[in-house]
């Protein structure tokens, strides 16, 4: 497995690419990891099984030359390109398309389809879309794109995260009414190894994943 991750510096990109070079189901499994800064990634520099690239998911060539020869591409960061019009999400697509790679993660938050039920889902309304939902926010033009892409995609939907240090989740997809508000940054690292060691999961579907003892809280559980 060839897996490059962009947005390689972020807290559950960097649990993602622990997990994978330590845990021997994945000791076949190469890493090529994209970020803006490679000197934040020195301590993997010297990793036989780990390229970094330096580069920027606005410039299609940078996102190119990470996707190339890959079999499965994960970004660990939400579009929210609403003035460049999802220029991350259209340069993944477009490298993938171009370089023949076909699995495709895709970091996304709750509500995109104002699926987040009660006065929690009213408060993430209006924190994090203005009130709306609409078909021209960023994170939901980035769900469409990868839906009508043609890939194999799966969008995660993100609770709103904790750092506590468990494995605990539940899973619902495009059509459900989310369940939970919050959940463990551990947790949605876990939900894309599953997706490594078995791309079938998740495929072609959109993932929304929180604990579920947080349901019915009014507010995110940290």
């Amino acid at each position: 497995m060839k897996l490059a991750i962009l947005a390689a510096n972020g807290q559950i990109a960097r649990i993602v690419e622990n997990r994978i070079l330590n845990e021997d189901r994945f000791k076949d499994a190469e890493l090529t990891l994209m970020l803006r800064n490679s000197n934040r990634l020195s301590d993997l520099a010297d990793n036989p099984r780990v390229t970094i690239i330096e580069g920027d998911l606005n410039n299609p060539a940078d996102v190119e030359r990470a996707v190339k020869g890959q079999n499965m591409v994960f970004n660990a960061v939400i579009d929210h390109d609403d003035a460049g019009h999802n220029r991350p999400t259209h340069n993944i697509i477009d490298a993938m398309k171009k370089d023949g790679v076909n699995r495709l993660i895709l970091t996304n938050l709750l509500g995109i389809y104002d699926e987040v039920p009660g006065e929690f889902g009213k408060w993430n309304r209006d924190t994090c879309f203005g009130g709306t939902v609409t078909d021209d926010n960023a994170a939901v033009m980035s769900d469409k794109l990868a839906a009508e892409s043609g890939l194999d995609y799966t969008t995660l939907r993100l609770p709103w995260l904790n750092d506590r240090d468990e494995v605990k989740y539940t899973i619902t997809h495009k059509d459900d009414e989310f369940v939970g508000v919050s959940g463990s940054r551990q947790s949605i690292a876990d939900v894309v190894l599953k997706i490594v060691a078995d791309p079938t999961f998740g495929s072609n579907d959109s993932l929304g994943i929180a604990d579920p003892d947080t349901q019915g809280s009014n507010r995110p559980v940290y």
